[in-house]
């Protein structure tokens, strides 16, 4: 079968936003809470805190968003919850109250397309909150419940906030906030699909899918694809899976799954030995142990072999998420580590996904510190937001770092290069990561210095790159 990716994912930059902590509405607004107890902005996360986020607060900073060059936002989830990160849905139909209801979103998703960005919104199917109205029937009625078999039930009574009992129900990764559906009942399954369907007629350009590879009903997301695309042909449908992801990227499910198969690698070569353990401890990739140039060429080569190739340019790329530690923080503070592992996001196959705050160098460690408040200008790292601003206009003005065919053209020691061709247009992108002066010999002419710094030496076709730096030539 031939496999069909939305085109507009070729192109876009994502930037992932966690709406409790990008930024406040400055605007008066018609809102339910004007007292509200939020945790201070500036101050570490908790885990039950809210900063109050919203968002308006997010609309009035669409300039700043577009400014960096990005065209498609993904946003965690925003719909009503009774936890900061929002994947305890409470009601999948409601925008959580707290960041302004569902009028709020339809407000900053007109005004994002205005822009021509992009809106993805975060799906959490394969479980609910023990506060969703119908496991809460469920608590209340007992066996007598008309949701009952909505859930995976084993016994009764059910012990939803006390650990002296059996739960009685099962919870996603044992957790008793949060029930597991039961996808084989076909009426659940109509309702997920019906949430899909209604957000995608709302105007969202896609659906980012938490934990998918948990739903083992035969047939769940090929359907959900059909229903999704039968609406809007060109609507992402991205899943979170971290591991080898072949299974659903068959061309009838996902269109790319978020790739942290591309982070792993990236960081271990660019960061090193550089890289804190303690940060990516008991997370499903690996940073760790450091790369050599020749090492991450054979995983970005068996890598870019997994899938098909129209399936390569709409994998979702990162660094970092919600999920991990911040990438600054993991490279022990290494500046350089930050910048050339971005070179390399922006510069591979399929979309880049910049975490909200690693542009201006936000730290954080392992959740929930990796959740901080957006950071005031005056705390903002310029060096980092110029090299991502340069880069991601880069990407933007030459197609052949966003569809173009990938070469690994030199890697030994420490120094990376590789070429991404479209047609008559050539990149060059090289990169030392090693602490000492490296130069390789190329059969290219006729080329330009358009990132970085480097001497190119024509005569000879000679590149040498200083310690720990990047460039890009075209």
């Amino acid at each position: 079968m031939q496999i069909q990716t939305p085109d507009w994912v070729k192109h876009a930059v994502f930037y992932q936003i966690f709406p409790d902590r990008f930024a406040k509405s400055k605007q008066p607004r018609k809102r339910l809470l004007h007292n509200a107890s939020w945790e201070d902005w500036e101050a570490m996360p908790t885990l039950q805190g809210y900063k109050g986020g919203d968002l308006w607060g997010i609309l009035e900073e669409l300039d700043y968003i577009q400014s960096l060059g990005i065209n498609a936002i993904y946003f965690t989830p925003i719909f009503q919850s009774a936890s900061n990160h929002r994947y305890h849905t409470h009601d999948y139909y409601q925008v959580d109250p707290i960041l302004g209801g569902n009028e709020a979103f339809k407000e900053l998703l007109d005004a994002a397309h205005q822009r021509d960005i992009k809106v993805v919104l975060d799906g959490v199917f394969n479980h609910s909150s023990r506060g969703f109205f119908f496991f809460h029937d469920v608590l209340e009625n007992g066996p007598n419940s008309p949701w009952v078999n909505w859930f995976k039930i084993h016994g009764w009574p059910l012990a939803p906030y006390t650990g002296e009992l059996p739960a009685n129900y099962e919870g996603w990764a044992g957790l008793r906030s949060l029930p597991v559906f039961n996808h084989n009942n076909p009426e659940v399954r109509e309702y997920i699909m019906d949430i899909a369907e209604y957000w995608i007629k709302f105007g969202i350009d896609g659906w980012r899918l938490d934990v998918p590879f948990e739903i083992k009903t035969p047939g769940f997301w090929q359907e959900f694809r059909q229903r999704v695309k039968a609406i809007n042909p060109d609507a992402y449908i991205v899943g979170e899976v971290w591991g080898d992801s072949r299974e659903w990227l068959d061309g009838t499910q996902f269109d790319g799954v978020m790739n942290y198969l591309f982070a792993g690698p990236t960081i271990a070569f660019t960061a090193g030995d550089r890289v804190d353990l303690k940060q990516v401890q008991g997370r499903d990739y690996q940073p760790s142990p450091p790369l050599f140039a020749a090492e991450y060429a054979v995983k970005m080569q068996e890598l870019l072999q997994l899938y098909p190739w129209e399936i390569q340019l709409t994998q979702l790329n990162l660094l970092a998420s919600h999920d991990t530690a911040r990438l600054i923080t993991i490279a022990g503070g290494d500046k350089a580590s930050a910048e050339l592992a971005t070179l390399l996001l922006l510069t591979f196959p399929g979309a880049p996904s910049i975490y909200y705050g690693d542009e201006v160098g936000l730290p954080g460690a392992l959740d929930p510190d990796s959740r901080r408040g957006f950071p005031l200008e005056s705390n903002w790292d310029r060096e980092i937001l110029n090299t991502h601003k340069q880069l991601i206009a880069l990407r933007q003005n030459y197609p052949a770092l966003r569809t173009g065919d990938y070469q690994v053209l030199f890697a030994q020691g420490e120094l990376y290069i590789f070429a991404r061709t479209l047609g008559t247009e050539k990149l060059i992108i090289a990169v030392n990561a090693g602490t000492a002066s490296a130069k390789a010999h190329l059969d290219i002419n006729k080329l330009q210095l358009l990132y970085g710094t480097a001497e190119w030496n024509s005569e000879q076709s000679s590149l040498s790159l200083p310690p720990r730096t990047g460039c890009i030539l075209g």
